[in-house]
């Protein structure tokens, strides 16, 4: 199938009034959550993974990718209004755009920020749509040794940009890894870790354990924090920003956008780093760099087109390799396997609906985000107002139901309970629960593609170290986790001598 082809099958695929349905509950939910304070892109979609199990593979991820980027979007207006990220990405929005609001240019930061995500969230999809099959072509080369090695660089470098101690990450991997061999051996078919138990045959859920991890755990914590919500109280106004506003925001929008797209692609917390990396790129080529942090436009408009730009990247891995550069992006690679469809190099091949169905519609969806998000401001900003004490139980009770949803057995809301107790406490004591999320996901395909690099080499640990890109990749991992163990050891030589 040619460019075009695709291109015009995703708008047939997506010009059916329920897959634009599908889209539009997607990017205004995810709006929704970027908004609230408290619940992000990857609880919700936990949540509201096992209302897609009736849908077509089509039009689940339409809806959840709806959620991922419509929440980068949603994200601006709690961090100009409120001075609090809706979500993570758009912690470096609060430092101008609150300051903009309270010089009373809440509307032009609230409107720059909603162009901005759309120009770069287009871009991206174009982005997505070029580089996805020469990537994909090249990917067909690859054997399971360098999947394996790949999936080890990917969980290296996670365990590598997660913030805090990288042993507490590495332990959370390794977790994960443990947590994905229970149940029946991918090879042999023998059962592992099941303490006789019929519900571990198929292992643990990927659902109940997110919902757990990121949807119980979040509400636990932010009731015992108490989260207030109270707008800055501006009038609204002047959403179009003038004419110099857009001049000195197009180069960061532009610059933004090629930053995040790019940066979006390796596995990492990459629409955090994006927006990082854009903010800090427009403060060393502004004329004025001292003025950042009191109100600069361009401090708005470059690390918003950023993060979203990146919200396209990241599916470039998830679409050609099948391995998710983010935890939200495992989520949707476990949603795609439960509709028994496997992402990586054959997708574009086997599954083309799919791909530019998904594609397409995170065009279409750019579209409906700016059209839902400049009128609805007045409508976003009510729903700021409304208690989290109110919000969580109806959190709770959404995820036990779809907990129960599943398979219509208590054992799943048990394993929703207990990882929602075990990820309150790993908040507690600072472990991050991405890495133990993304190497439950990972873990059997990284057991398959090590089982079969092995058969390959007679039992040899070499083929991971003789074979190009797999001996690049373990290179790199091995250097990531070495170098953060490498001034331990220097301390240590010196407190010995």
């Amino acid at each position: 199938m040619d460019f075009f082809t695709g291109v015009l099958q995703g708008f047939a695929i997506c010009s059916s009034w329920s897959n634009l349905l599908y889209c539009f509950m997607g990017v205004f939910i995810g709006t929704l959550i970027g908004v609230l304070p408290g619940i992000g892109p990857v609880g919700t979609i936990s949540l509201l993974l096992p209302a897609t199990l009736n849908l077509n593979p089509v039009s689940a991820v339409i809806m959840l990718a709806g959620i991922y980027y419509g929440a980068m979007y949603g994200g601006s207006t709690t961090s100009i209004l409120l001075n609090i990220p809706g979500e993570a990405a758009s912690v470096i929005t609060c430092l101008d755009g609150y300051q903009m609001a309270r010089k009373g240019r809440a509307g032009a930061a609230l409107g720059i920020s909603a162009f901005g995500s759309f120009i770069a969230g287009t871009l991206g999809v174009f982005g997505l749509m070029f580089l996805a099959y020469p990537l994909a072509r090249v990917a067909l080369k690859i054997g399971p040794p360098e999947f394996f090695a790949l999936m080890c660089l990917g969980l290296a470098i996670l365990t590598f940009l997660t913030r805090g101690s990288m042993m507490k990450a590495l332990s959370m991997a390794a977790l994960g890894l443990l947590l994905s061999y229970i149940g029946m051996d991918v090879m042999t078919g023998l059962q592992r870790f099941t303490l006789g138990k019929v519900e571990l045959l198929d292992g643990i859920g990927l659902v109940p354990v997110a919902m757990g991890l990121f949807g119980i755990a979040e509400v636990m914590t932010n009731l015992e924090e108490e989260i207030k919500t109270e707008v800055l109280d501006v009038k609204i106004k002047g959403l179009l920003p003038n004419r110099e506003e857009w001049k000195r925001s197009t180069g960061p929008i532009l610059r933004g956008t090629v930053l995040g797209f790019f940066l979006g692609i390796p596995p990492g917390a990459s629409n955090i780093i994006a927006s990082m990396v854009s903010y800090a790129t427009e403060k060393k080529l502004s004329a004025h760099p001292e003025r950042f942090g009191e109100g600069m436009i361009e401090g708005v408009a470059g690390p918003e087109a950023a993060n979203n730009s990146a919200a396209a990247g990241a599916f470039i891995p998830l679409f050609t390799l099948g391995i998710p550069s983010n935890t939200v992006m495992a989520v949707l690679l476990g949603a795609l396997m439960i509709h028994g469809v496997t992402p990586g190099p054959l997708l574009l091949k086997e599954h083309p609906e799919i791909f530019w169905g998904s594609v397409v519609s995170m065009y279409l969806g750019n579209v409906m985000l700016l059209l839902l998000n400049l009128p609805l401001i007045g409508l976003w900003v009510k729903v700021l107002k409304v208690p989290y004490r109110i919000l969580s139980p109806i959190i709770i009770l959404l995820c036990i139901i779809g907990a129960y949803s599943l398979n219509n057995a208590p054992f799943d809301i048990a394993i929703m309970v207990v990882f929602g107790l075990v990820g309150y406490l790993m908040r507690k004591l600072h472990y991050e629960p991405a890495p133990l999320l993304l190497a439950l996901v990972l873990g059997t395909a990284m057991e398959r593609a090590l089982k079969q690099s092995l058969s390959m080499s007679y039992g040899s640990f070499s083929i991971f170290f003789t074979r190009p890109i797999a001996a690049v990749a373990m290179g790199l991992a091995v250097a990531l986790i070495a170098s953060n163990f490498v001034p331990f050891l220097g301390r240590k030589r010196l407190k010995l001598s």
